[in-house]
């Protein structure tokens, strides 16, 4: 059983519900890179950073990992270099849509706390260009043009098109 797996998708894929219950499956952490990354009033760590915290969590958890997130551009192949299992959740761009909008709606009407005291507000996702609904929209489009390029022929990506196809992969992990 794959014991390091990185779990990719852009907004509203899953990957939050999916590698929390992936990591209590194969009994292995959980590691959640936005939780790493957002710091006190939305600040960000340099690459040089970001790079030595991931490296901190994944040297943290000796027995496997299980890493929700993407940040590439930060993190450049750190976590895909040691992963054993590159999980992609593609889903269709309706589901993902749909996902983020009930999330964004419950999360600001209820004040949810996300990372560092961090909140999501109307203002910042309806009217601002860092909008999660522009970057949806975005990161669909992006992954889609490069990923398979990146990735190509990689035996390690396991891409996932449906809920139904990610709810049928879940069903024969087990613990290991």
């Amino acid at each position: 059983m794959p014991q390091r797996i990185l779990v990719k998708g852009s907004c509203g894929a899953g990957k939050s519900t999916t590698a929390p219950d992936l990591a209590n499956r194969l009994g292995v952490a959980y590691i959640e890179l936005d939780a790493l990354h957002h710091g006190p009033n939305w600040s960000e760590p340099t690459a040089d950073e970001f790079q030595a915290i991931v490296h901190e969590a994944l040297d943290a958890a000796p027995n496997g990992w299980v890493v929700d997130g993407n940040y590439d551009s930060k993190l450049g192949d750190l976590v895909v270099a040691q992963a054993d299992t590159i999980l992609w959740l593609d889903l269709p761009l309706s589901v993902k849509w749909r996902r983020v909008w009930r999330r964004t709606m419950h999360r600001v009407r209820n004040r949810v706390e996300l990372w560092n005291g961090n909140r999501e507000t109307w203002r910042d996702q309806l009217a601002s260009r860092d909008s999660i609904f522009i970057q949806v929209v975005r990161s669909h489009v992006r992954h889609r043009r490069s990923w398979p390029e990146r990735f190509g022929d990689d035996a390690r990506v396991v891409r996932l098109r449906s809920e139904d196809d990610v709810r049928r992969w879940l069903e024969t992990v087990t613990e290991g």
